[in-house]
């Protein structure tokens, strides 16, 4: 890691040059991928967002658009107290909550069916049977070339949730997620537990996270997944008024366990090998499966590339999550289109009727590196304490651009 926090703001754009998607693209040195670069439709507009790395404390001054639609909204907001505060849980949040569940808290009971009318359900399979919704957590990842390569290679589209910080931090890296066609969804702002926020930063995590991924894609998700999954029925109320369906999980690699030192690689691959094993069993022959894995460092990424060939095997189909309901229009712009499950399973799995800018060119091979995300806790109940590691903040990049953000705060 360069010590740019050494650096004046000055001698940091001095010796950040501009980079094209192209040019990005086409690294293959791990190094090189990560290095700074300048990207000015995201360093013209930081002055309009939350510092990264922090959880969002609320609204930005002066963004009318936010506080128009937060404010259309908020005296609907159901009554239920945060669970912490700033995005970590109180330490006594699950021993005192209600054992009858009335808030449908995931984190508690993994409960998926909104007790609230009106909340749709949480998504966490798929109809299609012997299908794998495929996607990935905390990208993106500074040094995801090889990886995406590998799914470009194999014309494989997958469903990316983006961290907005991750966003900021590496805009061509995301850039490249929309440009191959990956269905691009909202991973919050900074990586934090939803219910231990205020309604007012539950609406700022998502809506930067959104805002940030338009400016660099030309593109609005629809859709999020809670970090650690959790969500209650005021989390999902707020984010159903941005128009974003959460996702979540019903199988995990645990591979975030390897990077966070709680588990072995050996231990992660046997979770790859019972999920796959369970195709055998017949477990998907009705309703298929959405598995949990990241874009999170090099063993992650490394790992699914391990895994893919046997997934593919194993499935039926392996497609992203909307595909496989069919949804064709993934973003709010309705300039882009995806192919429905059909279309994608015979090949039609490009988008049409509109591109996000810039170009894709396959780089090299060799290993993705670079880590720098925590955890992200899994769909295990019981957990304490909050997610305050679990923001993926890359760096160079990211320390230049806090140092920019603090900068132009002041």
């Amino acid at each position: 890691m360069r010590t740019t926090l050494s650096l004046s703001l000055a001698a940091l754009f001095l010796g950040a040059s501009a980079r094209t998607a192209e040019e990005q693209n086409a690294l293959s040195d791990p190094t090189a991928e990560c290095a700074w670069y300048d990207y000015p439709p995201v360093t013209n507009v930081l002055a309009s967002y939350p510092p990264i790395g922090t959880p969002v404390k609320g609204i930005m001054p002066g963004d009318s658009a936010g506080q128009a639609k937060f404010d259309s909204f908020k005296a609907n907001i159901p009554n239920i107290a945060p669970r912490g505060v700033d995005g970590a849980f109180a330490t006594d949040a699950l021993s005192k909550y209600d054992k009858t569940d009335p808030d449908c808290w995931w984190s508690f009971s993994t409960c998926a069916q909104p007790k609230l009318a009106g909340l749709k359900p949480d998504i966490f399979d798929v109809p299609e049977p012997r299908t794998l919704g495929y996607g990935f957590d905390d990208g993106p990842n500074c040094s995801h070339n090889a990886f995406y390569d590998l799914l470009q290679q194999n014309k494989q589209k997958a469903t990316m949730f983006f961290i907005g910080t991750n966003v900021v931090a590496e805009p061509l890296q995301a850039l490249r997620a929309a440009q191959d066609g990956h269905e691009i969804c909202v991973h919050t702002w900074s990586h934090r537990a939803m219910t231990a926020f205020t309604n007012e930063q539950i609406f700022g995590e998502l809506w930067y996270t959104m805002q940030i991924i338009k400016v660099v894609t030309g593109y609005t998700p629809t859709c999020w997944r809670p970090p650690q999954g959790d969500a209650d029925d005021r989390v999902r109320f707020i984010a159903q008024q941005l128009g974003l369906q959460n996702i979540i999980w019903k199988h995990d690699t645990f591979d975030w366990h390897v990077p966070a030192g709680q588990s072995t690689p050996e231990e992660v691959q046997k979770n790859y090998d019972d999920f796959i094993a369970l195709v055998g069993k017949g477990e998907f022959d009705h309703v298929g499966a959405i598995l949990l894995a990241h874009e999170l460092d090099n063993y992650t990424m490394q790992t699914a590339m391990d895994n893919y060939a046997k997934l593919v095997k194993a499935f039926d189909h392996v497609v992203p999550v909307g595909v496989a309901f069919n949804k064709t229009q993934p973003y709010v712009e309705t300039n882009l289109t995806f192919p429905n499950f059909q279309q994608y399973i015979s090949g039609q799995s490009g988008g049409s009727s509109g591109t996000p800018s810039g170009s894709g060119k396959p780089s090299g091979s060799g290993s993705p590196s670079k880590s720098g995300s925590a955890a992200n806790p899994s769909n295990t109940t019981g957990q304490q304490g909050g997610i305050s590691a679990g923001v993926s903040v890359k760096a160079p990049a990211a320390m230049a651009l806090a140092l920019l953000g603090a900068a132009l705060v002041l």
